[in-house]
């Protein structure tokens, strides 16, 4: 288990007095309540196409958010300029925004008996900062393993990316704590084939640290062969089958329960699961996580946005649906304890959102996965946003590879796949091949009866 820590600023945070001086000025101003958001972010992000560079760009910058309270109203502003003197008049007008607007029922910042006071080490920042050299050396290796694949014929390039943002949180509730988080990626895609013939794909990792990224010649190889392996696609027949959702495009159906699941969704009636807690939403045995405390991982935070305590929690446990995402003013409007999700920028409120999100991982292997489909579709790619948050209707193009006698038998492009989400939540099989690339992530995924429609 992780040791915990007490709260500590990030190196690159201003001196804790600006951010408490900021919370005197705001309640001097007439504030009854006020927290403060600071945020140093930097980042550089090359490219390069066919072994020429494309884009050599960095950047850095420091932003302050203010939001207060007075009464039942609030209001938020946000600056660049860190002089006390505009600080004061930013904390005034604050202020004046909040007597001016509607009262909110259910805002406020959190009370102390919800806030943290110490979190774990999360490892979250390997303390890098590449040069330039360095990240053009991952692309051209990248785009130069993609280019020897036979079959590859043009590229679109290949792109590295490293960045860091370093945050602190203070509030007149008395909390007061940051962090730092670092990130690297790197993607490539490449075409195969000639004129009317060509397709495309692509291949990415990403990583809290450097370590943790998937090696820049097997990115290349893989989007080279994936774009190879999909050339000569056919036409598939309109039919009801089985669909096997690839790992790469499954992480998808788990963000569409995120969404569902978000409390200011279910608080406005907006979302198809709105009536289903405590319900069978998933099959049997099905676990669905949000996980914070994860080391190192691409989603994790120590508190949130709020000041509140993080945790695991099994959001789908044995295909049980258990809680909703909340926020303080989310819980408050369903009268409910919030559960640590509150996230936020600069210059808006707080709102649900998940950490690391992702579907447990299953006993089958891919290829045990798909063995006993005698007639079906393997999804590698999906196009186009026809999902309808209100009924779960679900609509997508596709492409991929259909399934012949357990095995994938050709590529298949220029079809679409249709279901609804209740249904296919019950009717989902998760393989074995969990990888973690990004924050939200599942393993290949099968769901049987969905409507494909082809020629």
């Amino acid at each position: 288990m992780a040791k915990a820590k007490k709260s500590a600023s990030p190196k690159t945070a201003p001196d804790a007095n600006l951010l408490a001086d900021l919370l005197k000025w705001a309640k001097a101003a007439g504030a009854d309540s006020a927290d403060a958001l600071y945020v140093h972010g930097e980042s550089i992000s090359v490219a390069q196409r066919l072994g020429r560079r494309e884009k050599l760009e960095s950047s850095e910058g420091r932003d302050l958010g203010l939001r207060v309270f007075v009464g039942k109203r609030q209001a938020f502003v946000s600056s660049t300029d860190f002089a006390s003197a505009a600080l004061k008049i930013l904390a005034q007008r604050a202020v004046d925004m909040a007597r001016a607007v509607p009262e909110d029922p259910v805002c406020g910042i959190a009370p102390e008996e919800l806030l943290t006071r110490a979190w774990p080490d999360l490892d979250l920042d390997d303390r890098g900062r590449p040069s330039a050299k360095k990240l053009l050396g991952l692309v051209a290796e990248a785009e130069d393993a993609a280019r020897a694949v036979k079959g590859v014929t043009n590229s679109e390039g290949a792109e590295a990316g490293w960045g860091r943002s370093s945050v602190m949180l203070a509030a007149s509730n008395g909390f007061s704590g940051g962090y730092s988080r670092g990130g690297w990626s790197l993607s490539c895609a490449v075409v195969g084939g000639e004129g009317t013939g060509m397709e495309r794909d692509y291949e990415w990792t990403s990583a809290v640290h450097f370590d943790d990224l998937m090696s820049p010649a097997r990115v290349g190889r893989n989007a080279g062969k994936f774009a190879v392996r999909r050339l000569n696609p056919r036409k598939a027949q309109s039919a009801r089958v089985p669909v096997v959702y690839d790992r790469r495009v499954a992480g998808g159906l788990i963000g569409h329960l995120s969404s569902a699941i978000n409390g200011r969704a279910v608080a406005r009636g907006t979302s198809f699961l709105k009536d289903k807690m405590g319900a069978k939403i998933f099959a049997d045995g099905i676990r669905i996580l949000d996980n914070p405390l994860r080391k190192r991982g691409l989603g994790s935070r120590p508190f949130d946005a709020e000041g509140l305590a993080t945790k695991r929690l099994a959001v789908i446990d044995d295909g049980v649906l258990t809680t909703w995402l909340l926020d303080l003013a989310a819980a408050r409007q369903l009268n409910l304890k919030p559960t640590g999700h509150a996230s936020r920028g600069v210059s808006g409120p707080p709102s649900p959102s998940t950490s690391n999100f992702y579907l447990e991982k299953g006993d089958l292997s891919v290829d045990e996965l798909i063995g006993d489909i005698k007639s079906g579709l393997f999804i590698t790619d999906l196009i186009g946003f026809g999902i309808n948050g209100v009924t779960g209707d679900y609509s997508r193009g596709a492409s991929g590879f259909w399934i012949e006698k357990g095995k994938l038998a050709w590529p298949v492009s220029g079809i679409t796949v249709a279901g609804n989400l209740k249904d296919m939540f019950l009717n989902m099989t998760p393989a074995s091949d969990l990888q973690f690339k990004g924050a939200t992530n599942a393993p290949t995924v099968r769901i049987e009866g969905l409507t494909v429609a082809g020629s």
